[in-house]
Parts: structure tokens; C-alpha cells; sequence
């Protein structure tokens, strides 16, 4: 296959300093360079490292940005391009890479995903929605995939604090000890222009189907159809809760009369003492404006 090579910003986790992580980034810089494109790598030893250089090489004007990592790096890069004609690529190497998921690129096969990447360079971008969130700081954020507003949130708050296990199984440790302390919460909503107040466990938004690694929380969610979907999950007890979890990642759980499914273009959530998360990026405290945003985001990924 060839095509006309093109300058292309390469933006590798920071943190994938071990095990599988440590040779992804590098093994796309090598192909890509071996298909005849200019490359640009970035290895930033922080985030905020990264996130300001990968500034200053979209101020050049680059033909592409290719993140690689899991879903924290692509909202990494959804916020830089989003709204831009840059077009973003993803080599997924994180652990739940659902963005990756959506879009259909091989989330467990690096080679697949390089191949797909390669091919996505020689035709126009697939252009997808994004979803622009309003923070409770006044500040504006994008993500791509999911924003969760519950138990998922809390989970992630918790994981974040625990320094042992490493990996998935520090998720799973931090799940099963909110768990144990499950609370409802008082959720204050504006679904479009309609004003409500429903106590659950769990809100998502969803442009894209899943999160924390293939959870379809919004099955029927789309990329590209100018909505939102907003899953509320009512109240529910421990073993109420650990009935429905599973069928969450076949995508069955809406049949659940506590399920419900709202689509919309813009949302409001507020609840105390909760912090939202979007693509496993943690944005801040309720409340926030979540509004979806049709054809921000231009991708390298296979058509729909």
C-alpha cells in the first residue's frame, strides 16, 4: 500500500514505562517512519509535559496526531484536536481502551491496529461527534467516548488512592469496597430542557458504547448521530446491584425496568459530593453541562 507521506505528531503514555506499553510506542514510530512518513515522536515523562509539547507540534500543522496508550491518552488528544482538521489516530496498548472499541480498532492487537492506522492515512477521515463538557470551575473539557456521574466515578476515585494492586486488579479491589458502602445518590437533572430529580447509582453519558474496559453501559449509542445517550440506573441494593452488573457488559441491562436510557443533546448533572470522570480522566465535582457537539472530531479508524 502506498500514500503520499505526511508529517504525523506521535504522542506515547508517559506511564507506559513497563511490560507491553514500554514497545508499543516506539514499534508505531518505526512503522510509520518505515511507510515513508515524517514522524514526530513525543515521549514526555508527565502529562502536562506531553500535553504542552504535543501544543507546540499542532502549531506546525502536522497532517495527523496519533496518540498511543488507552482511553486517557485519546482524551488527551480529543482535547487538542477537537473542533481542528487534524485528524486523530489511536494505537490502543492502555487497559480498557473503549474509544478504541467504538471506533473499531483492534483494542488487543497492536499489529492489527497499526494496520488499520496505516490504511485510515490513505483516505479522508471518518468524523465523529464529541462531547463538550461545562465545568463546575467555568473551564471546558471534551471527551470522546463516556462520562460517568455514580458508582463508576466513586470506583475510580477510590482506585485512584490505592497504590496496590497495580493494573485492572486495583479497579476491581476499589469496586468491592464501595460495594460494601453502596449509596444512592440524589441526582438533579436537566435532560435537554426538562427539569427532574431521581435518586440512583449510576449516571452515564455516553458518544460511545462503553467504559472501564467493555462495560456497554450505552449499547445503542452512536458516533455520529448528534446525541447523546444518558443512562440513569435507579436505586438499587448490594445484591440488586451484583444481579444487574453482569449483564451490563453484554448490554442487556436495559431491559431492567430501573434502567433507564434518555437521548439527548445536552444534559445537566448535579449531585453532592460526586466527581464526574470522562474516558477514565478525572474533570471534577458536579455539577456539569455536558452538550454533544456534531462532527468535532475527525479520526483515523475504519468506516462505519
Amino acid at each position: 500500500m502506498t500514500t503520499k507521506p505526511q508529517r504525523i505528531i506521535v504522542a506515547i503514555n508517559p506511564t507506559a514505562s513497563f511490560g507491553r506499553g514500554s514497545t508499543v510506542g516506539p514499534a508505531v514510530v518505526q512503522t510509520l517512519r518505515g511507510a515513508g512518513h515524517e514522524v514526530t515522536a513525543l515521549t514526555e515523562p508527565t502529562y502536562d509535559d506531553l500535553l504542552d509539547a504535543a501544543r507546540r507540534a499542532l502549531a506546525t500543522k502536522p497532517d495527523a496526531l496519533v496518540v498511543v496508550g488507552g482511553d486517557g491518552m485519546v482524551n488527551l488528544g480529543a482535547n487538542l484536536v477537537a473542533g481542528t482538521k487534524v485528524p486523530l489516530g489511536i494505537v490502543p496498548s492502555g487497559t480498557g481502551n473503549d474509544t478504541a472499541r467504538a471506533l473499531g480498532i483492534p483494542y488487543d492487537n497492536t499489529e492489527g491496529a497499526v494496520r488499520v492506522l496505516l490504511d485510515a492515512l490513505t483516505r479522508p477521515a471518518r468524523v465523529i461527534d464529541a462531547g463538550r463538557i461545562h465545568r463546575s470551575d467555568g473551564g471546558t473539557t471534551w471527551f470522546a467516548c463516556t462520562l460517568s456521574a455514580g458508582f463508576d466515578a466513586v470506583v475510580n476515585e477510590r482506585a485512584n488512592r490505592i497504590n496496590w494492586p497495580k493494573g485492572p486488579s486495583r479497579y476491581n479491589l476499589a469496586m468491592l469496597i464501595e460495594l460494601a458502602v453502596l449509596r444512592p445518590i440524589t441526582y438533579r437533572l436537566v435532560l435537554d430542557d426538562v427539569e427532574s430529580t431521581t435518586t440512583g447509582v449510576l449516571i452515564s453519558v455516553g458518544n460511545g458504547v462503553s467504559l472501564g474496559g467493555g462495560m456497554k453501559v450505552t449499547p445503542d449509542a452512536l458516533l455520529d448521530d448528534g446525541m447523546l445517550d444518558v443512562l440513569v440506573v435507579q436505586r438499587l441494593t448490594r445484591v440488586q446491584f451484583l444481579r444487574i452488573f453482569p449483564r451490563v457488559f453484554k448490554g442487556t441491562h436495559l431491559s431492567d425496568p430501573r434502567v433507564a436510557v434518555h437521548r439527548v443533546r445536552r444534559v445537566t448533572i448535579d449531585a453532592d459530593d460526586v466527581v464526574a470522570y470522562a474516558d477514565g480522566e478525572r474533570i471534577g465535582p458536579l455539577p456539569v453541562e455536558i452538550e454533544v457537539v456534531p462532527g468535532a472530531l475527525r479520526v483515523l479508524a475504519p468506516i462505519a
